[in-house]
């Protein structure tokens, strides 16, 4: 039996300066939809008890698209990923918490239940949401142990030439435990020089407290596909209308 999502938070309140546009990120349509309601829509499949979308810029336009019953967090300075997620703290119940980026339109409800199957199989306390690219460059590279559970997440630009040869990344979405991985990002940010927390101090956390994390690696790698320029929108609604013409015919 999968266990329940307690909650969905969606990181929502990115700039995109990369768009080269006034209208926050999250509202550039793909498929004539704003492509954070591609991700609402998939995340409905898990049937979580809650669902948050952290904002930040232009939340004056976001707010009136989001669905009926969605609760509203604000990040006012967007100091990363970790940081988005304990804007939402208070509104975040104890259990499983579903973290979600608002920038992936292509994720899937399908892609999200594996995610909470793989969980349940694993017994780990937190599980990765990953992908293999044949190009890594940028990515935080996956490091597993021999037996498969998650040992870190190394970022780019820190990888050795043996962890940038890896080339299973982290998605940026994950299943973590609440209030466990919001105590870890709080004292994240007590000593953090920088101001910046990331979700991925979550996971380096719980390892230091010798909590197991998994890995639900996809089959397609395209299904996670983030949007940050105008290019990678185009090929996002390339995709989007791909798939909807295998399942019903032309168009979106």
């Amino acid at each position: 039996m999968n266990p329940h999502v307690s909650c969905v938070v969606v990181l929502a309140a990115g700039q995109g300066t990369r768009m080269k546009s006034d209208l926050p990120k999250v509202l550039h349509p793909v498929c004539g939809r704003p492509m954070l309601l591609h991700v609402l829509a998939a995340a409905e499949a898990v049937e979580a008890s809650r669902t948050v979308v952290v904002l930040g810029h232009r939340s004056d336009l976001v707010i009136p698209v989001l669905p009926e019953g969605c609760a509203v967090a604000f990040q006012e300075r967007q100091l990363g990923t970790g940081h988005a997620l304990l804007a939402a703290a208070d509104l975040i119940p104890a259990g499983l918490t579903l973290v979600l980026a608002g920038d992936t339109p292509l994720v899937t409800g399908e892609v999200l239940r594996t995610l909470v199957t793989d969980h349940a199989a694993s017994g780990a306390a937190a599980t990765v949401l990953t992908m293999r690219l044949e190009d890594p460059s940028g990515y935080g590279r996956v490091v597993r142990g021999p037996e498969g559970s998650v040992l870190h997440i190394v970022e780019a630009r820190d990888a050795s030439a043996e962890e940038a040869a890896i080339d299973e990344v982290n998605s940026g979405m994950y299943l973590l435990p609440a209030p466990l991985a919001l105590e870890i990002l709080r004292g994240v940010g007590s000593d953090n020089d920088q101001g910046e927390i990331y979700l991925t101090d979550v996971i380096a956390g719980l390892r230091a407290r010798g909590e197991e994390v998994a890995a639900s690696l996809v089959d397609d790698a395209s299904l996670l596909l983030g949007v940050n320029t105008p290019a990678e929108l185009t090929e996002a609604e390339r995709l989007l209308e791909e798939r909807s013409k295998k399942r019903h015919g032309p168009g979106c």
